[in-house]
């Protein structure tokens, strides 16, 4: 009886603990010439004043416009671990100001971003050192329609063992999903004949012409699209 008794006092802290889904991602773009004294200062701020659910992963980003730059990825955490996380410190802050953001240039953004596991096939926390991220901008009013698209594309991804980790832009910028592609077995994944045409796993799921809906969504539903190429620095990142 007494461990019922303790079990339902429990519940509702139970019930209140919220789901550490939440990622935090900064684009920092390095001056020209500093690039080595930017890596240096980052590396060493990270490692020390980024660790346990506040830690930080560093990519470098291969391709697309903002090609050159760094993708800094913090958590996951949860909403509530924000709510309370409070001024990061004079000690920490000051490190970042007078140590690595002398070496960035202004250009730079940030932006919240939160995990759907039902449109992931993926863990949130199963990472990989190759990455693409697609980024997929809706049109206003048809939050459900895009939905709905990539919740078909999951079976699709799954019949082809892709890792894909979907995460929902929460409060940054325009309604938008970011597909992130993790490459398991490095970028020959991407190589012709590795996997089947993408065309022929959907429609061997979703049935004849199938294909053609898809793109009907995509024209219809999407607003812009656009894909780039990251590489990890484990160098850069919280050990």
């Amino acid at each position: 009886m007494r461990k019922v008794f303790l079990f339902c006092m429990l519940i509702p802290v139970l019930g209140i603990s919220q789901t550490k889904n939440v990622v935090n991602t900064n684009r920092v773009f390095a001056k020209s010439d500093k690039v080595l004294e930017f890596e240096k200062a980052l590396a060493s701020h990270t490692q020390k004043y980024h660790t346990g659910d506040w830690k930080w992963r560093v990519y470098a980003i291969s391709s697309g416009p903002d090609a050159g730059g760094y993708l800094i990825a913090e958590g996951p955490v949860s909403w509530e671990q924000i709510d309370g996380r409070g001024n990061l410190g004079t000690e920490h802050n000051t490190d970042w100001n007078k140590m690595v953001a002398i070496y960035i240039t202004d250009r730079g953004s940030s932006g919240y971003g939160v995990y759907n596991d039902s449109l992931s096939t993926v863990a949130i926390g199963d990472y990989s050192s190759h990455i693409n991220i697609t980024h997929f901008i809706q049109k206003i009013g048809y939050g459900d329609e895009v939905f709905d698209m990539l919740k078909k594309l999951k079976p699709v991804w799954v019949e082809g063992a892709q890792s894909i980790a979907v995460y929902a832009a929460s409060s940054s910028g325009p309604a938008s999903y970011t597909v992130v592609t993790r490459y398991k077995n490095g970028l020959k994944e991407r190589a012709a004949g590795y996997r089947k045409p993408f065309k022929q796993r959907y429609e061997a799921i979703h049935g004849e012409d199938s294909f053609d809906d898809y793109t009907f969504s995509l024209r219809n539903y999407i607003q812009e699209t656009w894909s780039e190429l990251l590489e990890y620095r484990a160098d850069l990142s919280s050990k």
